[in-house]
């Protein structure tokens, strides 16, 4: 039987609260989970249109400081922020202080908006992807070698040296969507992302996946897939109808509904073979969905 594992997808932004409320909120919400998720994650942006918004790298070494039961990750880094062998440097240093408990999430990166205001250079999709693989090699290069020299198209390192070694070494995930991404997650990646919950583009996404995984010669269930989605979820209709009251829902990004409905919702992408979801509570920063989804959703799935 398939072992079914949680994440939680943590806000980004600073919220509509108080900074003491705000990371209360947190700090309850890790609390809840430990133990019975497997991680947290924060996205990665240094603005957001007019969201006030966390500096994600900072945010998270915080709060796997604070709750040393829990995994930590990025959903995901964006390449174009950060020097890919300073980012190996920052890497090996964050599994080295959390004992092993990193996972590297990066992506080739999309807003053209905040490299514009951070003077962050915005090329093409294509070089964007080639610079993600580029880093990639450079990353997990400097992670197994010392004394490492590599003369890339886009990033170059020269005698670079990594120590202390990442122990053991970070898993890598990358979010991919189209073709192009997809080989280049089969070639690096130990963990595939994707997001949403439209079945039949999971669908197609997952058989483009798995095409990408034959194209390079890799087995698809070496990698663990991952979904990231959104969620309402509360014990029973009454509660659920409170938890949602007249907000507006984005139906093709999160679940909603009681703890069986949720397992009823989700049983079509375990069996496309995703058995690792990536769940925003959508209520946040109030915890009934994580209260929910830890007490009663869990142990549906993992009877």
């Amino acid at each position: 039987m398939t072992h079914i594992q949680f994440g939680w997808a943590m806000p980004f932004d600073s919220g509509n609260t108080s900074r003491s409320n705000q990371l209360a909120a947190y700090q309850q919400g890790l609390d809840i989970i430990a133990g019975h998720f497997d991680s947290a994650w924060m996205g990665d942006h240094v603005q957001f249109g007019t969201t006030s918004v966390l500096e994600a790298w900072t945010a998270m070494s915080y709060l796997a400081a604070r709750q040393p039961e829990l995994k930590f990750g990025h959903l995901v880094l964006c390449q174009l922020f950060r020097n890919p062998a300073h980012l190996a440097k920052m890497a090996a240093t964050l599994q080295y202080m959390s004992e092993g408990r990193f996972i590297l999430g990066l992506g080739a990166g999309w807003s053209q908006e905040e490299c514009d205001a951070y003077n962050f250079p915005f090329p093409s999709p294509g070089v964007r992807i080639e610079e993600l693989d580029e880093a990639l090699h450079i990353i997990k290069t400097m992670w197994r070698e010392d004394h490492v020299t590599i003369e890339g198209k886009h990033h170059r390192v020269k005698d670079a040296n990594c120590q202390p070694k990442p122990d053991p070494i970070p898993p890598i995930m990358v979010a991919a969507f189209q073709p192009r991404m997809m080989r280049l997650t089969a070639r690096h990646a130990d963990w595939w992302n994707t997001q949403g919950i439209d079945l039949q583009k999971i669908t197609s996404q997952v058989q483009a996946y798995e095409q990408a995984c034959n194209t390079v010669g890799r087995d698809p269930a070496q990698l663990k897939r991952t979904l990231q989605l959104g969620c309402y979820c509360a014990p029973t209709e009454k509660d659920l109808k409170k938890l949602i009251d007249n907000k507006k829902i984005n139906r093709d990004w999160s679940l909603v509904g009681t703890p069986e409905q949720i397992v009823e919702q989700l049983r079509p992408f375990i069996d496309l073979g995703f058995d690792y979801f990536i769940i925003g509570a959508d209520d946040f920063p109030h915890l009934t969905t994580l209260e929910t989804l830890t007490n009663e959703v869990l142990p549906l799935l993992n009877n």
